[in-house]
């Protein structure tokens, strides 16, 4: 089986888990792109790095991204003004799931200060090796415009 091509992003917040995680997804033998931010101080504004990642993604270039600042919410914000990103907010294990086998979102925003290093490795591996359900859950997500209104 083909590994995933994923693009990572954090802001200064969230730098040092990103680089964790991408430790760990090199070690997993992921196709894996760092788009910054590239050290913690000083501080960033995460819109400079969630824009080019949400444009890689719908894009194509990258079959999923992983997005990180402290809360995971203002991250999550900007990368779902993006046509065809369905990003979603991470905080276990379960909703990682789900994410993927419901919603088919092709981002996971992780919020960096609100979780530890073993909780993130496996909300990211549980969204990695997760598929879409499709089914019942497909109507739905043909409901979602690709443009904004």
């Amino acid at each position: 089986m083909k590994k995933k091509k994923i693009v990572v992003v954090s802001d200064h917040a969230g730098f040092f888990l990103k680089e964790k995680i991408l430790k760990f997804l090199i070690k997993e033998k992921y196709d894996v792109k760092d788009f910054g931010c590239f050290a913690s101080d000083p501080p960033v504004d995460y819109p400079d790095y969630g824009h080019p990642l949400a444009d890689a993604v719908s894009a194509g270039q990258y079959d999923l991204g992983i997005s990180i600042c402290g809360t995971g919410n203002g991250i999550n914000m900007v990368v779902n003004k993006h046509q065809g990103i369905r990003s979603a907010l991470c905080w276990n294990e379960e909703i990682s799931r789900l994410a993927r086998a419901h919603n088919d979102a092709n981002i996971c925003a992780l919020p960096g200060r609100f979780i530890s290093e073993s909780e993130a490795y496996l909300i990211v591996k549980t969204f990695l090796c997760t598929e879409f359900d499709g089914g019942r859950h497909k109507p739905r997500i043909d409901k979602i415009p690709l443009k904004m209104f």
